[in-house]
């Protein structure tokens, strides 16, 4: 297990009301750490926090409904965090996937920017002092996208901002490795296609779960998984894609660059043959 992950640690957790958020929480529960929870819906935080209190009535838990991209808001969560002790974990999972094309929807734009991409960095601003000034190990938890990464076409707002997740977290472990070597580590956690409400809007929590889905408590198995083992990139699969899928549609991905062929050539008519054939490998 990760240091991090410790009996009596604080946790810190955005959108930790419901999905990979709520899941994180009640895994993170049963570990023995004190919970402190942010969301903007006070109707689904005030429900998950009553669900994790009657499950672990002995644990420590702290609820903050506000916006994320708020500075009232972060300086509160931090607030509400260091009240409990030496901050052990800082998941920021808070994201909304709702985007816009390369030349349209501002607005959206700027919402999709402000929450996916800046409000991590206010956070990691916010909180890394903290961590680094602290004795104790702790680890940050991004919430990447695997669209970051491959950036297929049709949704551009989102797949930057998840691309800037990335580089921002790449950036940030190795200024920690330089700084405090292992003592406060930094990780991108990658889901695949998962069953939460981000992905299915509307969709009852109690309803059947998509064939093609991992769920949410899945998500987190590979985190914990993934932090025990010293990962950075912790990917996740789903029941429809494997990782050696995965692995050789980045592979792709990053060719383009090398060999110069055109943006995006996996979704190219010229190229779509030429990368059905490269999967045939799997």
């Amino acid at each position: 297990m990760h240091p991090a992950i410790s009996k009596n640690g604080v946790a810190v957790i955005t959108g930790g009301a419901v999905g990979i958020g709520y899941a994180i929480a009640h895994r993170l529960a049963q570990e023995g750490m004190q919970l402190v929870l942010l969301d903007r819906d006070a109707v689904a935080l005030t429900a998950a926090t009553e669900r994790l209190q009657a499950a672990f009535p002995t644990q420590t838990l702290r609820a903050v409904v506000g916006d994320v991209t708020e500075h009232a808001t972060v300086e509160k969560l931090y607030q509400e965090a260091i009240a409990l002790g030496e901050v052990s974990l800082l998941v920021n999972n808070a994201a909304i996937i709702k985007g816009a094309g390369p030349w349209e929807g501002a607005a959206q734009w700027r919402q999709v920017m402000d929450i996916n991409f800046w409000a991590i960095l206010t956070l990691q601003q916010r909180f890394m002092p903290t961590l680094i000034a602290q004795a104790s190990s702790s680890a940050i938890v991004n919430l990447g996208s695997k669209e970051g990464i491959t950036t297929p076409p049709g949704n551009a707002a989102y797949n930057v901002s998840k691309a800037a997740v990335r580089v921002l977290t790449e950036q940030l472990a190795h200024e920690l490795r330089e700084r405090v070597q292992n003592r406060v580590t930094a990780h991108l956690l990658i889901p695949g296609w998962t069953f939460t409400p981000m992905n299915f809007p509307g969709v009852a929590t109690d309803a059947p779960q998509p064939a093609g889905t991992w769920s949410a408590d899945q998500v987190v198995d590979r985190m914990i998984e993934g932090l025990s083992a010293g990962d950075f990139y912790i990917f996740c699969q789903d029941n429809e894609v494997t990782r050696d899928m995965d692995q050789r549609r980045m592979q792709w991905s990053a060719d383009d660059l090398i060999h110069n062929r055109p943006a995006l050539s996996r979704w190219h008519p010229d190229w779509r043959e030429k990368f059905a054939e490269f999967m045939k490998g799997v």
